[in-house]
Order: structure tokens, then sequence, then C-alpha cells
């Protein structure tokens, strides 16, 4: 068994029994998460079902090593000279009084076992196994693929909601803060120490904030709708609660390297290229010959001459095809294109991934520069704002300016949201890139 499939299998027994073991009223952790996706996601059950029957064709590749045991059986009868002669014969029932014009009506129960063994094919069932040993591998490296695609999607999505949430957090404290500066001002109007021209204005900034908080909240729920879709569960049910002690985000780092031979998309390739040079070796085996061994038992019974014998036949036949009219020839030249192909599909494949890499890199340098910088606005902003609500309170501070404060505070805690968000995606999309799990094992 390839080193990919016992390392996947392993690796789907530990989630499976990590999953069943969950409560599903249990808070979700993201590990949790990415297990259910596992088991349940349709990509990653293809990419299994691709792999079984790419193990299917290592076995009747297999084949080709072992002897060939097949049984028949017929029961006929005629009055067909040449038939029923050839019966008589078989039965050892021949005596020098048969009319051969006219035998008469003659049964036989024909019963015969034959077992044949390929001594030499030219090499084609060697390269047969090769080809189909380094598909399976394929299939191995493409489920592995998927299931770091869906890992990452995983996560992302994840991190999509967290962000959908904290959003909605972000301005339902906005409210609250507009809420308590429309109380303060109220009081300072109806003792003559404001305007309702000010007071108006804080009351429809607190109208936008609300109306930002329902949208907040619409696109919070959808988010968790897509969160379970993604997991392969029904989108229509309750949406998934995170436990809020969860460290799986922790085991997140940054890889300190930039190779990319070990992506499973690239290995994939190199075994499937393989397996395509192994094909150009099957073709050109229709040049050479083909040896056989065979043996076949056989017995005959008739009942209206009440007799009936057994005979055996054995020997090697050789088979070669000297003229084909050019289909072997034409069989070479398809192969050969096919792994000129396949060669260059590998090398575009590493062109993207080189490409890939650096973007992903190039991602992460500028969201960690945006969180460092918006880490130091919200702090900013938060001072800012406890300051304005005071001197408002007071009555020493316009509420043109309070409004500004509170929305400078509320924007700021979205971007910071916002730069968190893409710096963790970031860091799963280098390690997406560069072949790692998405998410660290513990």
């Amino acid at each position: 068994m390839p080193v990919p499939t016992l390392r996947l299998l392993i690796g789907g027994a530990a989630l499976v029994s990590f999953v069943v073991g969950a409560s599903a009223g249990d808070p979700w952790t993201l590990d949790r998460a990415v297990g259910v996706a596992l088991e349940h996601s349709p990509d990653t059950r293809m990419a299994r079902a691709r792999v079984e029957g790419a193990q299917a064709l290592v076995e009747q590749a297999q084949s080709a090593w072992l002897p060939q045991l097949s049984v028949s059986g017929r029961y006929t009868d005629t009055n067909n000279p040449m038939m029923a002669f050839g019966s008589i014969l078989d039965q050892r029932a021949f005596n020098f009084a048969l009319n051969f014009n006219h035998p008469g009506q003659i049964d036989n129960l024909d019963g015969a076992g034959t077992l044949a063994y390929n001594l030499y094919s030219g090499g084609r069932a060697t390269a047969g196994r090769e080809a189909a040993r380094a598909g399976a591998m394929a299939a191995d490296y493409d489920l592995r693929a998927a299931r770091q695609s869906l890992e990452a999607e995983v996560v992302k999505t994840a991190l999509n909601l967290r962000m959908a949430r904290e959003g909605v957090a972000a301005l339902e404290a906005g409210v609250k803060a507009y809420q308590s500066a429309v109380s303060a001002a109220e009081a300072r109007f109806g003792a003559g120490q404001l305007l309702k021209a000010d007071l108006l204005s804080l009351k429809v900034e607190l109208a936008r904030t609300r109306e930002a908080l329902s949208s907040a909240r619409h696109g919070a729920a959808l988010a968790a709708r897509a969160f379970r879709f993604v997991l392969g569960l029904d989108p229509s049910e309750e949406p998934v609660e995170f436990d809020s002690n969860d460290s799986s985000l922790r085991r997140l780092s940054t890889p300190d390297t930039r190779d990319y031979s070990q992506r499973p998309e690239l290995l994939g390739l190199g075994a499937r290229e393989r397996a395509s040079a192994a094909l150009v070796a099957s073709a050109r085996a229709g040049h050479r010959p083909t040896v056989n061994a065979f043996a076949t038992y056989q017995y005959d019974h008739g009942w209206q001459l009440g007799r009936g014998s057994d005979s055996w036949l054995a020997g090697v036949a050789l088979d070669m095809n000297l003229f084909d009219g050019g289909q072997t020839s034409g069989r070479v030249h398809q192969a050969v294109a096919d792994l000129a192909q396949v060669k260059e599909m590998r090398r575009k494949a590493e062109l993207g991934i080189a490409l890939e890499v650096e973007k992903a890199r190039l991602s992460h340098e500028d969201a960690l520069e945006r969180l460092s910088v918006t880490d130091g606005a919200v702090d900013q902003a938060e001072e800012s704002a406890s300051l304005s609500r005071a001197r408002f309170d007071k009555g020493a501070l316009l509420p043109a300016d309070l409004i500004g404060a509170e929305t400078r505070l509320i924007e700021a805690r979205l971007r910071r949201s916002v730069a968190e968000s893409d710096e963790r995606m970031a860091v799963v999309d280098l390690r997406r890139s560069l072949g790692l799990e998405p998410l660290p094992q513990p």
C-alpha cells in the first residue's frame, strides 16, 4: 500500500473516532469542524472513491502475473454430420459401421477446464502494472490535495464567520455608545443646554448605526450558514457555535520555508508523468511477441450412444503482430504525445505554484503591516472616544465631534477585525501553497 494511502487511512480513522465522540450539542472547536468536513464533504468523498477506483486498477494489473483458470460446459443434440461425427469421436464411440453422411441424431455433454499462463508479453504487463501503481499514487495525492483544500476552506470560512461576528460586536458597542450619548443629550436638551438640531444629529447617527448593525447581523447569519455548507452539513439547521476557549488558531504558525516540492498537486503530476511513461512502454510492447502456456482437460458424454470419455490438450502459443496497418505505431505516437503533454502540465504547475507561494508571502507581509497599524489605531480611537464622551457629558464637546469620535472607533474596530482575519487567512494560504497542513495538528 502506498505511504500516502496508509497515512490518510490512519488520519481518517482518527477523525471518525473524534467526530463520533463529540456530541452535537457541545461547543465546536476548529479541529472538530475540520474533522466533520473531511468526513461529510462531497469533495473528499469523491476523492476517496477515485482512490478506490485506482487501487482496483492496480489489482487488475497484478492479475497478469497469476494463472487464468476457466471452466465451460454445454449440451448439444444434432444430426449435422460434421458436428455429430465430432461428438462421436470425443465420446470414443466410433465404429466402422458408421454412415458418415447420416450418422443419426447424436447428443453430447461437453465439460472443459482450461489453465493458461502468460510467459512473455513483450513488457506490456510490467508497464501496465507500473502505470496502474503510478495512477493509484496520483489518486492518493489528489485526495491529499482535496483534504488540504477543504481544511483551508474550513479555516478561512471560520475566520470569516468570526470576523462577521466581531463586526456585529463592534456595531453593538457603537449602538450602546450612541444610546448613552442620546440619553445625555436629551437631558441637556431638556435643561436648555443643547440645541434640538444637535440632539437630532445624534439620533440620526444612532439610527444609521442600528441599520448597519442589522445588516451586519444578517451577514453573520449568512456566514454561519455558509460555514455549515463547507462542513457538508445542512445549511438550514442551527448555526455552529464555537467554543470560546478553543485554541486551535494558535497553532496556525507561519512556515519558515519556501520549499513547495511536497505540494500534493505537484507530486500527483509527477506520478501521472510516470504513468504516462509506462503507457509508452506498454504501447511499444505491441511490436514484440507474446508467449502463453495453456492446458485443457475435457470430458464428453452422450446418452444416445451411452458412451463417454475424457481428453486433454497442453501446449505453448507464440503470437507476433507483423503488420497491423500502423495501429501499434499510432498508439506509440499517441502515448508519446500524452507524455509530453503531462510534462508540460507539470512544468506549468511548478510555475503557477511558485507564483502562488510568492503571492501568499506578499499578502501575509501586507496583512501583518495592516494589523500592526490597526492595533495602534484602535487603542487611539478608544482613548479618543472615552475622552470625547467625558467632555460631552460635561457639555464641553459638540455633538458633531462626539459623532466623529464614535464613528472613528467603530471603523477602527472593524478594520482591525478585517486585518486579523486577513493575516490568519494569509498564513493559511501560505501553508496551503507550500503543501503543508493548513491547520497543523496537535
